[in-house]
């Protein structure tokens, strides 16, 4: 079974995101912060990370810097979770070490097949 890292500080769509990969099947962890997504891959291994891009303290690219400078998490997809969705933000998130990008709110009819595509 898949691990799941959902980093998210509103919690309606935590609650969402968590009940839907739940759903599929994945095991997940949630994160409200970007401090307590640092704490959480210290304990377990995870699949993919998805990352909200705006968190209180430490934001989203912030986050993703610090998991891609470190050898052990260098290589854990993350995708960008994310509201927005101004044009030219995909690709800027990729640039910066993202694997993809979900714009909020979250289109449940395609949030398993774009989550399943960054599962190996």
């Amino acid at each position: 079974m898949a691990q799941i890292l959902v980093v998210e500080d509103n919690p309606m769509n935590m609650e969402l995101a968590v009940d839907l990969l739940e759903t599929y099947g994945y095991e997940v962890t949630p994160a409200e912060d970007g401090f307590e997504a640092l704490e959480r891959v210290k304990e377990k291994k995870f699949d993919l990370i998805l990352l909200d891009m705006q968190l209180p303290g430490m934001d989203g690219p912030e986050v993703l810097g610090k998991l891609k400078a470190d050898p052990k998490t260098a290589a854990i997809p993350v995708v960008a979770l994310t509201a927005h969705a101004m044009s030219g933000d995909e690709a800027r998130f990729i640039e910066a070490g993202c694997a993809g990008y979900i714009s909020k709110p979250i289109d449940v009819h395609q949030f398993k097949p774009t989550v399943a595509q960054y599962i190996k």
